[in-house]
């Protein structure tokens, strides 16, 4: 089957030809190859395993043609606090990533108007947003992941509205929180309102034509009263959060994705690049007196360090171990990171 087309460029930038290190390998590329390096080049599919596994040099063949459309400037403003992503992880793990997303987008409209022609309806061709989750811990780099497939998917011509909402919108009030005595739980699903979060992609999937996601500040730590991010009619919308993938005997939000990712990376890691990224917000935003942090601009390096070892000891690695860890399984896809923040293996789920 051959691909839709490519993404457009955007504004005056023209389709950049990606670097030497990022070039793609085309089937013909993989035929040519001698057989030892050919072995290299194709995935590990076992048929006892519901996945078929890929390490970065296999799984960037399946790119193909697809160009590579975002600048150095452009990555650059997507990065998170302490991540080092570049144009050639872009190029070798995004842009397959991208391209496999565009093809299941087509497909899964293909499967709406089947079911809306069986049923009658009178617009069976209408446009049903695609929804994708993406999980992980605190400080894993799931928040860069969202963004980048988010401006990657917008460059097609076949769905150029795609928008990103986070989880942290739907978590309850301080107040609240502070009234069922969990505030300590912040982050743990209980700290969510899952019936709002399901109510409000729900009605974005219905074609609602607009719907109001709330908007949580970092720097007050709650909620933002009043204030709401409009979800008009996306052609893909994007729900990055802790727990997205979690399940229960009801139905959860889970059960509306279309497709699902899961960013992984060895605990230890997770916990020294969380500690990293708290002792740069010591000196960035923690400083702002209205930070709901700012008590901890003035510690010393050692003793911001004990704060942050036991903030990620006391939250952040049980919410880890006991919740998000365990939905890992349900993701169609899992990127896994090395120490140094890079994706170099990945993990599709076939059946």
């Amino acid at each position: 089957m051959r691909d839709p087309p490519a993404p457009s460029t955007i504004g005056n930038h023209a389709t950049r030809a990606p670097r030497e290190l990022s070039r793609t390998l085309s089937i013909s590329d993989v035929a040519r190859v001698e057989p030892a390096e050919r072995l290299r080049l194709e995935p590990c599919v076992s048929e006892s395993s519901p996945y078929v596994e890929f390490d970065r040099v296999q799984w960037r063949t399946l790119r193909q043609s697809t160009p590579l459309v975002l600048t150095e400037e452009e990555l650059i403003g997507l990065r998170g606090l302490g991540e080092q992503i570049d144009l050639d992880e872009v190029a070798e793990v995004y842009l397959p990533l991208a391209r496999l997303i565009h093809l299941q987008v087509a497909a899964r409209q293909r499967l709406f108007a089947a079911t809306a022609t069986f049923l009658g309806e009178k617009h069976p061709d209408r446009q049903v947003p695609f929804v994708i989750g993406v999980a992980g811990s605190v400080a894993v780099g799931k928040s860069t992941t969202a963004r980048v497939l988010q401006a990657l998917l917008a460059r097609w011509d076949h769905h150029p509205r795609v928008d990103l909402v986070t989880t942290d919108g739907f978590l309850y009030p301080t107040a609240e929180l502070m009234r069922r005595g969990i505030l300590h739980r912040k982050g743990f699903p209980e700290s969510y309102d899952r019936r709002k979060l399901l109510r409000f992609v729900t009605e974005v999937k219905s074609g609602t034509e607009e719907v109001g996601a709330p908007v949580y500040s970092h720097v007050s730590y709650d909620i933002v009263k009043g204030q709401y991010h409009m979800v008009r009619q996306p052609d893909i919308l994007i729900v990055e959060g802790l727990n997205v993938l979690q399940t229960g005997p009801r139905l959860m939000v889970s059960d509306l994705f279309d497709f699902s990712i899961y960013v992984d990376a060895r605990i230890e890691d997770i916990e020294s690049w969380y500690v990293k990224r708290f002792l740069a917000l010591r000196k960035t935003s923690f400083t702002d007196p209205s930070s709901h942090f700012h008590h901890y601009a003035g510690l010393s390096d050692d003793h911001a360090q004990i704060a942050a070892e036991d903030l990620w000891h006391s939250i952040n690695l049980p919410n880890l171990v006991e919740n998000i860890l365990p939905t890992r399984p349900r993701a169609t896809m899992v990127l896994r990171k090395d120490n140094d923040h890079a994706i170099n293996r990945l993990r599709l789920r076939k059946l």
